[in-house]
């Protein structure tokens, strides 16, 4: 375990020393200039001023040349400093993980907790009233955007029935317990965000679910006289969990890029909403560091899915 550990870590930083001159490149060719983001409209400048500006942030020197120099500061941890408010890219990135990282494992938990039981509650009442309404619904989930999701909710429960905080992340009164204020607030964006996954999941669920039931150690298991419950928990459940942990991996990358969106809409003050004002400001050094952090933390969660594949199934053996 130790060693295919060590060769994936090896294997994720070639990805994402593509991954940074992908991004690199991209921001580049993008129309704009970060120079021209930081100057007041109505300020008279005098000739000259523009180039000795971007002289002084280092953006006259050419793409190849300024991509060399921000890989090598970032293999010594230093990200550089965002152009608008001078602070170093690290400290402002690691202030928003936490919480997208709350965000995104509550989401995670919901739609994992909810997804599955749903799935195999609609394949052990296959072709029922039940299995066809869960059914509907999961297809109605996958059909909804999450946009449009947030904006029924907050009207519904922040508008016309006011018992959700519609903005932030905790109340600035301090006479609450600040713990079950910020679930209080975490509740709306966190089911909004786990909404798609949780209707993917609950699809997916079923089918592996059926796929099992369907298996010969499956009817040997019921033949011996074990109880239902036994059978599906321990035989049927486990293998079923396979797909659904490839699922899981595969959504991640999508369940960060709608972060951003729920973010944004809830003002919840993660990576999402840092990324949004560093698309506006053309914050360059935060939008880089941003990418890199995410492109990391999605390669680390495939990592742990892999490994997981080892405690769910006994006959694959990581090595």
């Amino acid at each position: 375990m130790g060693t295919y550990i060590l060769r994936r870590v090896l294997i994720m930083i070639p990805l994402l020393l593509a991954i940074s001159v992908v991004t690199f490149t991209f921001i580049n060719l993008a129309p704009g200039d970060p120079v021209t983001a930081m100057i007041n409209p109505d300020q008279q400048l005098q000739a000259g001023d523009l180039e000795k500006m971007r002289e002084y942030y280092g953006l006259n020197e050419p793409a190849p040349v300024r991509y060399v120099i921000w890989l090598r500061e970032a293999l010594t941890g230093n990200l550089g400093y965002s152009y608008m408010t001078k602070e170093p890219v690290l400290d402002r990135i690691l202030a928003r993980v936490p919480p997208t990282l709350e965000l995104m494992g509550a989401a995670l938990l919901i739609s994992t907790v909810l997804g599955t039981t749903l799935g195999i509650l609609a394949a052990l009442k296959a072709y029922t009233f039940w299995d066809y309404l869960l059914s509907v619904l999961s297809l109605v989930g996958l059909s909804i955007p999450g946009f449009f999701f947030a904006l029924v909710v907050l009207y519904l429960f922040a508008a016309r029935i006011p018992i959700m905080p519609a903005f932030g992340m905790s109340s600035r009164s301090g006479d609450t317990n600040a713990v079950l204020d910020n679930l209080h607030h975490l509740i709306l964006p966190a089911t909004v965000l786990s909404l798609e996954l949780t209707a993917s999941l609950t699809r997916y669920a079923r089918s592996a679910m059926l796929d099992v039931m369907r298996t010969e150690y499956v009817t040997t298991a019921r033949s011996k006289g074990l109880t239902e419950y036994k059978v599906i928990s321990r035989h049927a459940f486990r293998n079923a969990l396979l797909p659904l942990i490839t699922i899981v991996s595969l959504r991640l990358p999508l369940l960060l890029g709608g972060a951003i969106v729920i973010e944004s809409m809830f003002q919840w003050p993660g990576m999402g909403l840092l990324s949004l004002a560093a698309i506006e400001q053309r914050d360059y050094p935060v939008l880089m560091g941003l990418t890199f952090v995410t492109a990391t933390l999605v390669l680390l969660g495939n990592l742990i899915a892999d490994i997981l594949y080892g405690f769910a199934d006994p006959r694959i053996r990581i090595g």
